[in-house]
């Protein structure tokens, strides 16, 4: 057991595999000349990055990072247990625990070679299921990216009849359906209930599923109100923020506590009772926040002690995690969303070169951070997000949208949130075609694929734009305008506008 590990490079370095904390966070090989800048706005820090790390200069990541060096050779440096940071110090690779000690796992030669023992090592610390890697995830039709929060039974009813025969394993109800976060019941879009929801997707033949975030409280719901306790809090007393987002600010629930326990179970076995088998939780990160917690644990612990307790009390449904802390997750859920959410856009200028935020919503966010977490495969079915197939909804071109449904066949995670009656007869039938292929898959190189002998090349998705100085300073304005909640209100207003507008048909 060791609290801190220190590796001389057997030569130079070239690139740094930074590996990012949570699901949406920025994972890539960065050129350790060219230090990234700090992502802006702080406020929100908390949701996309690890605030601990956030103003490090050096190059770093969260449990694991690599070094590819002049030959070519990759070494690599990788905790096997939790609460682990790693850094590229000059010549050197440090690997340092935040609380006690714990094992170190290092490999040095073929890029694919010492991720695939990383993972293998991984799989047996954290009794990962050797038989995950073996079966496909379901496909899923989820209603997101389509109504957003608009949803109501009336609406999703009509999608789900409008799906027709279309081969959907899974009918995904995402945000918007309950009363409040942290109060999750249905609100007055839903009359007939969510069990009768439930019932209805499964009378079509598929699994009903269902979204949610547990971990996160709001100061306009009941469980705020009534047991503040229940609440992470820093030393001094005060709430930790969680972020901003829904209009308000976010905080986080302490899973060392006997009482959220409970609730975070009983809870869980509600959702199986309404008649949901498949259950994505989201924004999960709010569970390994630092705080002072009723317990007294390693933050990542704490997360992952509430995280066994929501999957003993899942059973045998498909748990789907996002927004969640990578390695102490493993074990625990069948899939994991491994990049940031995909967007009808391939990138924003506004976040590229002004807040240098590349865990943004972003297609091409998305597909970066994505590729360089496949070495995942093995420990949890890793979730690209959706693809698109309605060329008339997004801004992106046919060959961004064929990227995007490449990486959904190579992750084998197959999911579309299109309204249904948004596709021409073409796109149908192309999405037909999607969710019915097995293509035959190799990995040929960092970036580079086969399908059934087709060559597919991710490169052009990987560059990370650089700033210019007069962009930096921009952004520094627009960070400290993204800081302040009544800027975060009216662009938020203003953003659920454009969405009415968007959805509209």
């Amino acid at each position: 057991m060791q609290k801190e590990i220190i590796i001389q490079l057997p030569s130079p370095a070239k690139r740094y595999y930074r590996h990012g904390w949570q699901s949406w966070s920025l994972t890539a090989w960065q050129d350790v000349e060219q230090p990234l800048q700090t992502p802006k706005p702080a406020l929100l820090h908390c949701m996309q990055y690890d605030a601990v790390y956030i103003h490090e200069k050096r190059s770093h990541g969260s449990w694991v990072g690599a070094v590819e060096m002049q030959n070519g050779k990759i070494l690599l440096l990788g905790a096997l247990n939790l609460d682990a940071h790693v850094f590229l110090n000059g010549d050197t690779l440090v690997g340092r625990y935040e609380s006690d000690g714990g094992e170190w796992f290092t490999a040095e030669g073929n890029e694919q070679e010492v991720f695939a023992q990383y993972a293998a090592a991984l799989a047996k610390s954290l009794s990962v299921s050797e038989t995950l890697s073996d079966s496909n995830a379901p496909t899923v039709w989820c209603s997101w990216y389509s109504f957003y929060t608009h949803i109501n039974e009336e609406n999703l009813t009509q999608a789900l009849d409008n799906l027709g025969d279309l081969p959907f394993d899974v009918f995904q109800v995402d945000d918007g359906w309950q009363r409040a976060i942290g109060d999750w019941i249905p609100n007055e879009k839903f009359p007939g209930g969510m069990d009768n929801l439930a019932a209805k997707i499964r009378r079509t033949g598929r699994t009903p599923g269902l979204w949610l975030a547990p971990l996160l409280v709001v100061p306009n719901s009941n469980l705020y109100r009534q047991h503040p306790d229940w609440l992470l809090r820093d030393k001094n007393g005060k709430l930790v923020s969680a972020g901003f987002n829904w209009n308000e600010p976010l905080y986080a629930l302490d899973t060392t506590h006997p009482d959220v326990l409970k609730w975070l179970s009983a809870l869980m076995r509600q959702i199986r009772e309404w008649g949901f088998d498949y259950v994505k939780l989201d924004f999960l990160y709010a569970g390994a926040l630092v705080g002072k917690r009723h317990n007294d644990m390693p933050r990542e612990q704490a997360y992952r002690q509430g995280l066994t307790v929501i999957r003993e009390a899942l059973g045998d449904a498909y748990f789907l995690t996002c927004g969640a802390p990578i390695i102490p997750s493993l074990g625990l859920c069948d899939g994991m969303r491994i990049g940031p959410d995909v967007a009808s856009h391939w990138a924003s200028k506004r976040d590229d070169l002004f807040l240098a935020n590349f865990a943004i919503p972003g297609t091409r966010n998305a597909i970066r951070t994505t590729v360089n977490r496949l070495w995942l495969a093995p420990l949890v079915h890793t979730d690209p997000d959706v693809t698109y197939f309605a060329a008339e909804k997004n801004t992106l071109t046919p060959a961004q949208e064929k990227m995007l449904q490449n990486l959904a066949q190579i992750c084998r995670y197959e999911a579309t949130s299109d309204k249904p009656n948004w596709w021409t007869e073409d796109e149908r039938k192309n999405l037909r075609t999607f969710l019915e292929d097995q293509p035959n898959i190799e990995r040929k190189g960092r970036y580079q694929f086969t399908l059934d002998g087709k060559e597919i090349d991710f490169s052009s998705a990987m560059p990370i734009p650089r700033a210019t100085w007069l962009q930096r300073i921009l952004g520094t304005f627009l960070g400290w305008a993204g800081s302040q909640p009544f800027i975060l209100r009216i662009l938020y207003k203003l953003s659920q506008r454009g969405l009415k507008e968007k959805i509209a048909d």
